[in-house]
């Protein structure tokens, strides 16, 4: 176990120490909640949209209820039993760390509660949506999401893997028991072609978002 923590250590270290302003911004930015709220905002009208407002309201809150469950098994539970710092609190390692804005999250970190939550939307909305596409920008989003919380300095390698796991099997649990006890059968409002589009709108909306972060971290620099 010994090594385990030494060698999460060491690749903290060697993440977090490749920084730039550029990077800096971007991060920090991209691990803020509020500058996702119009994706999660497209999400649940597509929902909508594909299922209708009965069907696509179970669907949403079925949604919602992975986040939630993801969020207190990482934050409500594993975070106070384990009890370990952040890099950014870690008495040993905290002026190692290349620290953002003062930003230095709460006391622990294990396990990351945003690669929990991300992770979660990601996996139901794969399973969800069955698409090609948005599967891969989920993954990718989730993905990126989760690497900021390293770059920032607030958690460990480590914290991101058990987050990333923990928010991924929920994710398939919620939508494998939703799906087999609630799931409402639905007919779509539009053609193959109209549902097509309303989900690549997600991919727009979640894209259109990056671009404007990369450009402002740009002009930051």
């Amino acid at each position: 176990m010994d090594w385990l923590i030494s060698l999460d250590k060491e690749l903290l270290l060697a993440l977090n120490g490749f920084h730039s302003p550029f990077f800096d911004y971007l991060m920090y930015a991209i691990s803020g909640k509020e500058v996702w709220v119009l994706l999660y905002i497209t999400i649940i009208a597509v929902i909508i949209k594909k299922y209708g407002w009965r069907c696509g309201g179970t669907i949403v809150a079925a949604m919602v209820l992975t986040i939630v469950l993801s969020d207190q098994i990482t934050s409500g539970i594993i975070k106070p039993f384990f009890e370990r710092f952040r890099p950014s609190r870690d008495p040993v390692l905290a002026d190692m760390v290349h620290i953002v804005n003062n930003y230095r999250g709460g006391k622990f970190g294990f396990a990351s509660s945003h690669a929990a939550n991300t992770f979660a939307l990601a996996i139901f909305s794969v399973l969800l949506f069955k698409n090609r596409n948005l599967s891969i920008f989920m993954l990718f989003w989730a993905a990126v999401v989760s690497y900021s919380r390293i770059y920032l300095g607030v958690h460990y390698p480590g914290d991101i893997v058990v987050g990333a796991t923990i928010g991924a099997i929920v994710g398939f649990v919620v939508y494998r028991i939703y799906n087999k006890f609630v799931m409402c059968k639905f007919s779509h409002y539009g053609n193959v072609k109209s549902s097509l589009l309303s989900i690549n709108m997600i991919i727009i909306i979640g894209s259109t978002i990056f671009i404007t972060l990369l450009l402002l971290a740009k002009s930051m620099k």
